[in-house]
């Protein structure tokens, strides 16, 4: 019997790897919901684009096809030593391997009012809920934190003509991970949402409450005080690992394991936002909460545990986004503060929302990363870059191969390469894209 808790895109796509190789008994539990469904279009419920059946890629179907059986409820707690997991109701299971996918919760600091009523993160299907609840009606929110699933949260209450009030600790948005060029687009463009209030520099302090103990405005730690009928705490996730309390599992601030995705009890692994690498690959952080590191660990996971040990190796760093309209795509490494041995060219359209941040070594020349905004690139194209450690102008000159918008290179290719050459007294020239050349070759 193989158990896995926690139905995300960890927990799924092991269940789904490991059927294609083993005739185990697969049991899937959560207590969240008892289908699958896509996290990040939980704000496209709210927003009325679709419900949350819509939500779910598989058919109900599917999972009796796939004799993978689903169960709702929520464990208590984990007793290694007899391989059985004890859940809230009182009832018990036993496995013969467990997988731990139990995924992130929302951060909370201990700010004042925090477990108050109209207080809530956005994660959960029960977040939604929540928030659709404690939403109806009011005038205006507060949210915390200046990250990616506060976006989300903004442009989600802007539909409903709820005034927001964004509240960021940093003097930019979302600059420990944005370069101060990247974070200032994104400021930029914030501030042409009407209904969109944002304060930088400004941290909570505590939430204030009714006689009902219903959140009715915040104070900041500069005594400043807003008056709202919501406040949506969104600074950051930590990994969800309640499960493993009072269990000889060993964890940091996620479970810890190793390269296989083992922990430190035999037969138990942990994929997914709750894992933590007791030793990261070099470059990379120790966890990693990013949807495509989720699935790559459960397809990693699925191979060890039906007899083919792999070490999880994702390759080079990748994510996407969207703040608001602005699509967001960074591939390699791209710091929020350049190291001492990099360079950077930054090219920003000067009337439309388009900026390309690439970085490269300072004497090789070496292609190490960049953050688009504003236009879709092709993934393969620059991990093949990265891969064969394509220089910034091999890269600049058949940028066009990259591009997922024909419009691109007909509106700007020339201006980037153009201003490349202009800083850095180069002559890399514009070649036709590599799909475009075979065409014409033939």
């Amino acid at each position: 019997m193989i158990v896995i808790i926690g139905n995300g895109i960890s927990g799924v796509t092991a269940a789904r790897n490991i059927r294609k190789k083993s005739d185990d008994a697969i049991t899937i539990i959560s207590s969240e919901s008892k289908y699958f469904f896509s996290r990040t279009a939980l704000m496209y419920v709210y927003m009325g684009h679709m419900t949350f059946e819509h939500t779910q890629p598989y058919e109900p179907h599917f999972w009796e096809k796939n004799r993978i059986e689903l169960l709702q409820n929520h464990v208590e707690s984990i007793e290694s030593n007899k391989k059985e997991l004890r859940f809230s109701d009182g009832s018990k299971m036993k496995y013969d391997s467990l997988i731990i996918a139990t995924g992130s919760k929302p951060n909370k600091f201990g700010w004042k009012g925090q477990d108050s009523k109209r207080v809530h993160g956005m994660y959960s299907k029960q977040d939604l809920e929540n928030i659709e609840k404690s939403t109806k009606g009011i005038a205006s929110a507060v949210i915390v934190g200046g990250g990616l699933i506060g976006i989300e949260l903004a442009e989600m209450l802007l539909t409903r003509n709820i005034e927001v009030h964004f509240l960021v600790r940093d003097n930019g948005f979302w600059s420990e991970v944005l370069p101060s060029q990247d974070s200032q687009l994104i400021m930029d463009h914030l501030e042409k949402h009407h209904g969109l209030r944002m304060y930088y520099e400004t941290e909570l302090d505590e939430v204030v409450t009714n006689e009902n103990d219903e959140a009715i405005g915040v104070i900041t730690k500069a005594g400043r005080k807003i008056e709202c009928q919501f406040v949506g705490l969104t600074a950051g996730v930590s990994p969800n690992i309640a499960v493993i309390e009072g269990s000889s599992i060993e964890s940091n601030r996620g479970i810890l394991v190793d390269r296989f995705l083992r922990t430190s009890e035999a037969d138990i692994y942990a994929i997914g936002d709750c894992a933590e690498f007791r030793e990261p690959l070099p470059g990379r952080r120790p966890i990693e909460q990013v949807w495509y590191t989720g699935k790559f660990m459960g397809e990693v996971v699925s191979e060890t545990i039906t007899g083919s040990p792999r070490q999880y190796n994702p390759g080079h760093w990748f994510n996407s986004a969207k703040f608001f309209e602005i699509e967001y795509q960074t591939y390699g490494d791209v710091r929020a503060i350049l190291a001492e041995d990099e360079e950077e060219f930054v090219y920003r359209h000067a009337t439309e929302d388009v900026l390309l941040h690439f970085v490269f070594e300072k004497e090789s020349h070496k292609f190490i990363g960049i953050n688009n905004f504003g236009i879709r690139m092709r993934h393969p194209v620059f991990n093949d870059w990265l891969l064969n450690n394509a220089t910034i102008e091999e890269v600049l000159s058949n940028l066009k191969s990259a591009n997922f918008d024909p419009e691109f290179y007909t509106k700007y290719e020339s201006e980037v390469v153009a201003e490349f050459n202009q800083k850095f007294g180069a002559s890399v020239a514009v070649n036709a894209p590599k799909w475009w050349q075979k065409i014409i070759s033939h």
